[in-house]
């Protein structure tokens, strides 16, 4: 799913993501309105990742869906 797309549906996948991520608020959520890389990180800053990790698991969520 390419990052249109996932913008355009982002209110959908906010579940999704917080299932996956339940370290991310709201908060985190409603900021980053589609943008992968204010979502990467947030991924960082809450589970410690390296900048690497946090943008494999973006794509790793995003080909899934």
């Amino acid at each position: 799913m390419n990052a249109d797309v996932i913008k355009g549906k982002w209110k959908q996948l906010n579940g999704r993501i917080k299932e996956r991520w339940g370290n991310l608020t709201d908060d985190d959520l409603d900021v980053a309105e589609g943008h992968s890389e204010y979502l990467a990180g947030k991924l960082q800053e809450r589970y410690g990742w390296t900048k690497e990790k946090a943008q494999d698991e973006l794509r790793d969520f995003s080909s899934k869906l």
